[in-house]
């Protein structure tokens, strides 16, 4: 419940996560039918990076401060809807305004999509309720995202995405995000799950890969953007652990994340992994290196 996104809004974690929920979404707008997205750790929905919290962090400088440069000619496609998003927030509420997920998933929503939005913590939930509830195809719930997963899925409509983006502030709630992966993937087999996770220690990660994938190892995605050298104790990098991937979200990860490792790296290091069954080392990219990084 002390947990708080404002602190950490724009960096480097969010970038990652961010980018590869926009490819997905728009994956998912390549059909007529419509889809649902249930986002069960919503936060507030977009955050001022000139506000107290971020700015007592400052976060977001090594993060989407060092996205203005535009990328290569492969790359930079990818995150056209990505910073389409970020443009529009940006008019609407300022320019250093910053979208969560919530406001990336209402951009790309479609009239005919539906979404919700859930929040444990009561005082961000009032304001994502404020700031979304009026949008007709959106319906933001003031729970705990675990036991609203269970009652969402399966929705109507055959196809969407489930974000899983938790605090990590309990003990073993790694764990507990494999087991309820594995729960939601039996509950609504032709939905995408996507599970953030941080890293620090790459031992406790393996076993969450280990313990989510079980039969299904064929169906995920492992996607993973490191920004230092794991040691353990510092948040080192992040990952997004994709259940029914779009067949198309490989590709354009093995494009995507090597280009920000190298653009976001710390102390002259940057590294990557996107890969579906086998478990390899990632992949190390030198970047720039930057002094007193984040």
């Amino acid at each position: 419940m002390n947990y708080r996104h404002a602190f950490h809004a724009g960096n480097f974690a969010d970038v990652m996560k961010h980018a590869l929920l926009a490819r997905i979404l728009v994956h998912l707008r390549g059909k007529e039918t419509p889809f649902r997205v249930v986002d069960t750790h919503a936060g507030i929905g977009r955050y001022d990076l000139a506000g107290p919290q971020a700015e007592r962090t400052l976060e977001w400088r090594a993060g989407i401060g060092r996205m203005e440069e535009p990328f290569g000619p492969e790359v930079e496609p990818l995150l056209a809807p990505y910073r389409e998003v970020i443009g529009a927030t940006r008019a609407r509420y300022g320019e250093t305004v910053y979208p969560g997920s919530p406001a990336i998933v209402r951009e790309l929503l479609r009239p005919a999509d539906r979404a919700v939005f859930v929040e444990k913590h009561p005082e961000d939930g009032a304001v994502l309720a404020e700031r979304f509830n009026a949008v007709h195809n959106i319906k933001v719930m003031l729970m705990d995202g675990w036991i609203a997963l269970r009652g969402l899925i399966p929705p109507k409509e055959r196809r969407g995405l489930v974000l899983i983006d938790p605090p990590f502030e309990e003990p073993g709630e790694l764990a507990r995000a494999a087991s309820r992966l594995r729960d939601a993937m039996r509950r609504w087999p032709t939905g995408i799950f996507a599970v953030w996770y941080p890293i620090k220690d790459m031992a406790e990660i393996e076993s969450f890969v280990a313990a989510a994938s079980g039969a299904q190892a064929r169906d995920l995605l492992r996607l993973e953007l490191l920004v230092d050298r794991p040691d353990g104790l510092r948040l080192a990098g992040s990952g997004l652990l994709v259940a029914n991937p779009p067949w198309t979200l490989a590709g354009e990860a093995g494009l995507l994340l090597p280009a920000l490792a190298e653009r976001l790296a710390r102390r002259d290091y940057g590294a990557f992994r996107c890969e579906r069954l086998e478990r390899e080392p990632p992949r190390e990219t030198r970047g720039p290196h930057v002094p007193g990084g984040s």
